[in-house]
């Protein structure tokens, strides 16, 4: 026996920003939102679709009362496949993340951190 990865879920204050935030990001889009939680994936799902083989693992978003407190123990990576390194973060920064140092020292990646303060990674192009 397995079990498939269905989705990703962040704890946050604003489900609706950060989905648009990780849709941007991602080239997702919202598949559900049910107000007090988003969520968004590649794909359309479909019942068939479901049940014809694995799909994409979707990103949910729930709004909690609590504050983020510290590091994420899990955290996004993402890697740009027609752009830069450099050219993608600056994409990021204008969809609302920033750079952060969380002790990583120089990397062949950037941390960074969304609108609400979730790490991620953006690591190095595919781009030619």
């Amino acid at each position: 026996m397995t079990s498939r990865l269905l989705q990703v879920t962040f704890d946050c204050h604003d489900p609706h920003r950060l989905a648009a935030f990780w849709a941007a990001v991602l080239g997702y889009r919202v598949i559900e939102d049910k107000g007090e939680h988003v969520e968004i994936a590649s794909w359309e799902p479909t019942v068939e679709a479901v049940r014809r083989e694995p799909m994409p693992s979707t990103v949910m978003f729930i709004r909690v009362p609590e504050d983020k407190v510290v590091k994420n123990r899990v955290h996004m990576e993402v890697m740009p496949f027609d752009a830069s390194q450099d050219d993608e973060v600056e994409r990021l920064i204008g969809l609302g993340a920033r750079r952060i140092d969380i002790g990583q020292g120089e990397q062949s990646w950037v941390v960074m951190a969304d609108p609400e303060d979730n790490e991620f990674c953006v690591l190095r192009s595919i781009a030619p």
